[in-house]
């Protein structure tokens, strides 16, 4: 069939969502290894994020801004340590909450809350489009952040529309933990044991050429290339490739860049190749 994955071994570098890649792509019958580009750690220094809860619950944000779901249950899980996610909640009752795509959603709905409004593209461009519609003017917004994206343009943004931003960093990301993993990767493309590679953010590619180059991988990373189909979400995604010497060779229709069409679209390309799992 030809939207089947049955026996190809795929490659998914996924961090926040790749419970659902994974499972997306196994219920297509793709056999899916998993390496995380980093690990995700509480904030090292507790104190901002608890300061940002007790700001929210003496003065009430008039708007909150999720942009990630592991944003609120970081926030969450220190609320109750500190004993305080029941005030905490009661006071995001009162807020319009913005979230950018439905993972922040979810979250809020964990917590007995909903969203007044999400982003169609879960990008931080979404976020900036959503909120230019609204009237900020004197509103004080709570924005939650996520680690190693520069977010200057959306603070910006909020600003010249007349709004009070205050923000938190609930999180850290920790890359050196999971070197060893991408190390293990390479070396598993470079010797064909991958069929696929499915890239769905331009941080994965750096974060492979990174640690090819401080570990002495290159050669391997760029074997497996050649080995490997390599699988793009979207421009972003395949511009970092050429970036860095590197083709694409699945990618999704226009405007379709998101998980389930990328998935599509790799059953189509491989539908008529033979598993390397199967001849092995």
């Amino acid at each position: 069939m030809a939207d089947r994955l049955n026996g190809f071994r795929i490659l998914i570098l996924e961090t926040r969502e790749e419970a659902q890649f994974s499972k997306l792509l196994a219920e297509r019958g793709a056999e899916v290894l998993q390496c995380p580009m980093f690990t995700i750690e509480d904030a090292p220094d507790p104190a901002p994020v608890e300061a940002w809860i007790r700001r929210a619950i003496d003065k009430p944000f008039d708007d909150l801004v999720l942009m990630t779901g592991e944003g609120l249950r970081r926030i969450m899980k220190l609320a109750r340590a500190r004993g305080l996610d029941r005030a905490f909640v009661a006071a995001l009752a009162n807020s319009r909450k913005f979230t950018r795509g439905p993972k922040p959603g979810k979250a809020l709905r964990e917590n007995g809350l909903e969203a007044q409004q999400t982003t169609e593209k879960p990008t931080t461009e979404g976020v900036i489009e959503m909120l230019g519609k609204l009237d900020l003017r004197g509103r004080h917004l709570g924005l939650q952040l996520y680690p190693d994206k520069d977010h200057s343009t959306l603070t910006g943004a909020l600003a010249a529309q007349g709004a009070e931003v205050d923000t938190v960093l609930p999180y850290a990301y920790d890359s050196k933990a999971a070197d060893a993993n991408i190390v293990a990767a390479i070396d598993d493309m470079a010797e064909g044991r991958i069929d696929s590679i499915a890239l769905t953010n331009l941080g994965q590619v750096r974060r492979l050429v990174e640690a090819a180059k401080a570990h002495g991988s290159e050669a391997k990373l760029r074997a497996g290339f050649e080995r490997t189909f390599i699988a793009s979400v979207g421009p972003a995604v395949s511009g970092e490739l050429a970036a860095h010497g590197l083709r694409t060779d699945i990618s999704p229709a226009d405007d379709a860049y998101f998980m389930r069409p990328l998935i599509s679209a790799m059953a189509a390309a491989l539908a008529q190749r033979t598993p390397r799992a199967a001849v092995r």
